[in-house]
């Protein structure tokens, strides 16, 4: 019996230990997968904007271009202080892009057709879930880190 609680016992420490690396590992890419984002993220933008520079102007769709790539930075500087992801920002560039395609196919066809009402309906559908999501997360805000993952805080 005295051998079966030793075993019991060095079961826990190595789950414990195997736990613990574990942890180590996933934070490890956790982290390095966010600075290869962002870091991505960074050299794109740069990338159009010097393009931009090259052009020797810049155009509407251009600045919405930068105005993504912003977005997409402060959903991964959001990501990296919570480790939530910010489902508002992905709608914020899913707006954004549909405003900028809106923007840059307007002036080449200049006939109104189906594509601008599904754009702009696209567009209110998106600001409407973004309305649904701001709503439910002030009024049904869900369970914090520690207790999602079972651990109690101490008073």
């Amino acid at each position: 019996m005295e051998t079966l609680q030793i075993n019991q016992a060095e079961k826990s420490r190595f789950e414990q230990l195997f736990n613990r690396v574990g942890n180590i590992l996933v934070d490890t890419f956790h982290y390095v997968a966010l600075f290869a984002i962002g870091g991505a993220i960074v050299w794109s933008a740069v990338g159009a904007f010097m393009e931009m520079a090259a052009n020797g102007h810049v155009a509407i769709h251009d600045i919405l271009t930068l105005f993504i790539y912003l977005e997409f930075g402060a959903m991964v500087g959001i990501y990296f202080k919570t480790n939530h992801m910010p489902v508002r920002f992905l709608v914020y560039v899913a707006i954004t892009a549909l405003t900028r395609m809106l923007i840059a196919d307007l002036p080449v066809d200049h006939a109104p057709g189906p594509g601008i009402v599904y754009i702009t309906g696209s567009i209110l559908l998106l600001a409407i879930a973004n309305l649904v999501v701001r709503y439910s997360s002030a009024n049904y805000p869900g369970a914090a880190p520690a207790a999602a993952e079972g651990k109690v805080t101490g008073s």
